[in-house]
């Protein structure tokens, strides 16, 4: 009797990727690694599972509702999956004291988990590129970052962009200014934080519903939704604000981050200032920044700021840290709307596949895969029984380049007959010219 099938289906928001889309995962990832490599900085693994006790009590209450528990049968520790690889940056800082020199520049590209209600460019597994400078405390720590995006997000091909600063000092001294804090300062930034999803009339109306007066709120509105040039915006903060200690310390912040940009060259078109950008998380304590590609259309595809206090918690003193983490899986995505993979990136690693005419062959067949490897071509042998036409057709649904034809005539003569099948090219080299054929077939 046979077994019932098995319905073949995934959880909600976690995917399958195929060879094809690795091969372009795999070269947008590339892109980043070299660039971070490029930055100076070095990699980290750490493992899936963290102590649930070092997760919590983290990122504010919203976050950690999607925090996602792991526990085995019978274990006796409380364990729960990432949430980010900011945290376990902090626990690494705080745990290997000895073998860490300061400034540490590290860099980590791995899944994390979180119980998100899935939608485009949200998922609840996916890959996170996180690179972070623990140990530096000026704001050309804070530029570097902001600098390293600019060049992946330029080096994908993205012709427009831009990265928006705030400052989370900036945020506390909007609320001195206009009266509000305690718990009325967090609703403040959880209203404003809703900016881009409601926009001002519904952040305005929102602050109204929490309580505030409306000659507070407007007070409020015009300070984050000013609308003037670049360096003209941090003037007219600092005419309003200047007096608030808190506020005079943001926006200098800023304007030596803005300052170290412009000494690495980061175009001016590529940054701004955005006074609604909040940041969620609660462990910020500085600059803050998202990445925007407008016609993009998934939201932010990096961010990230500074956040002096949290290694400490794992360390027993402060150590001023800053990072930002790459949103790789919207990243992926948008390079895929906008069609800028290049052209080279195909369905398959394979270069070339040698065709089999019969038993016969086979043997030389064989032997030609070995030689063309030898010679540094990807080679795959076609395994099946079947005609060569049927091989071509699999060679082409693949997007295998080029196909090796071996028959008797060919093994007699030792020869090799190659294949380009997007033009129909067709050359026949000698057996011992074989690979180099192949290349000058691939340029």
């Amino acid at each position: 009797m046979a077994k019932p099938k098995i319905e073949p289906r995934l959880p909600k928001g976690m995917r399958d990727f195929l060879p094809g889309d690795m091969l372009k995962r795999d070269y947008v990832f590339g892109v980043v690694r070299e660039v971070f490599h490029l930055y100076g900085f070095e990699p980290l693994q750490t493992p899936v599972l963290e102590l649930y006790e070092t997760l919590m009590g983290k990122y504010g209450e919203d976050a950690e509702k999607l925090i996602f528990r792991a526990q085995h049968p019978g274990g006796k520790e409380e364990l729960a999956l990432r949430y980010d690889l900011t945290v376990p940056l902090a626990r690494v800082v705080g745990q290997y004291q000895s073998d860490i020199t300061l400034p540490f520049r590290r860099y980590q590209m791995s899944p994390v988990w979180r119980g998100e209600r899935p939608q485009k460019g949200r998922y609840r597994e996916f890959y996170q590129c996180d690179m972070d400078i623990a140990g530096a405390a000026g704001q050309d720590a804070d530029a570097e970052i902001v600098a390293l995006i600019v060049t992946v997000l330029r080096r994908l091909g993205f012709a427009r962009f831009s990265v928006n600063l705030n400052n989370r000092k900036l945020l506390t001294a909007v609320g001195v200014y206009a009266g509000v804090d305690g718990a009325a300062l967090s609703e403040l930034y959880r209203s404003i934080d809703k900016f881009d999803k409601i926009g001002a009339d519904g952040v305005r109306d929102e602050l109204i519903r929490r309580g505030l007066s409306p000659e507070v709120v407007e007070k409020i509105m015009r300070l984050i939704t000013v609308d003037l040039p670049r360096d003209e915006k941090l003037d007219f903060l600092d005419e309003m604000m200047g007096e608030i200690p808190i506020a005079r310390e943001g926006i200098n912040e800023l304007r030596d981050v803005q300052t170290n940009l412009r000494r690495l060259n980061v175009p001016d078109d590529n940054y701004g200032f955005d006074f609604t950008m909040v940041r969620g998380l609660g462990y910020y304590t500085g600059p803050i920044f998202e990445a925007i590609i407008p016609d993009g259309d998934v939201g932010s595809v990096a961010g990230g700021g500074r956040y002096d206090d949290l290694v400490g918690l794992f360390r027993g003193e402060t150590i001023p840290t800053t990072g930002g983490s790459l949103g790789i899986e919207r990243i992926i995505d948008v390079v895929k709307q906008f069609g800028l993979f290049p052209d080279h990136i195909t369905g398959t690693v394979v270069q070339t596949l040698v065709t089999v005419f019969d038993d016969s062959t086979r043997p030389d067949a064989v032997a030609l895969a070995g030689e063309l490897r030898a010679g540094g071509v990807r080679t795959e042998l076609y395994l099946q029984d079947k005609p060569i036409g049927k091989q071509i057709g699999y060679a082409d649904k693949k997007g295998i380049l080029i196909v090796a034809v071996l028959g008797a005539d060919e093994i007699a003569s030792g020869v090799v007959k190659f294949k380009r099948l997007k033009d129909g090219t067709e050359i026949t080299v000698a057996r011992a010219e074989a690979a180099q054929a192949v290349k000058n077939l691939l340029v």
